[in-house]
């Protein structure tokens, strides 16, 4: 179960096997491929009886790879609550877009 966003960037650093995994890219960041760059897309709140009692949230995670072949795609896709979106290139760069889900489990106070 991920249990934070720094769990999540914590797991992405050990995927790739490097510290270039950004979150919201910082501007006048030059990237280092590979990379992982990810973003906060969704919150979704749970209710019963009008009363929140949990919160999930879901996170865009692009993998920014030169090579076609990599096997780091494999290891993102075997991560839980994680689905394949897409994949482009540009640039000589290959982008493998996922979404993954930060089930919070705490009640909501």
């Amino acid at each position: 179960m991920i249990k934070s966003r720094l769990a999540i960037h914590k797991i992405l650093v050990d995927v790739l096997g490097n510290n270039n995994v950004y979150f919201q890219k910082p501007e006048n960041t030059s990237l280092k491929y590979p990379c992982i760059v990810y973003k906060l897309e969704d919150i979704e709140e749970k209710t019963a009886s009008n009363i929140k009692y949990k919160r999930d949230y879901a996170y865009n995670v692009t993998l920014i790879h030169k090579d076609p072949d990599n096997c780091i795609v494999d290891k993102i896709m075997n991560l839980p609550y994680t689905s394949f979106l897409k994949h482009f290139s540009t640039q000589g760069l290959h982008h493998y877009v996922f979404k993954i889900y930060y089930k919070n489990e705490k009640e909501i106070n």
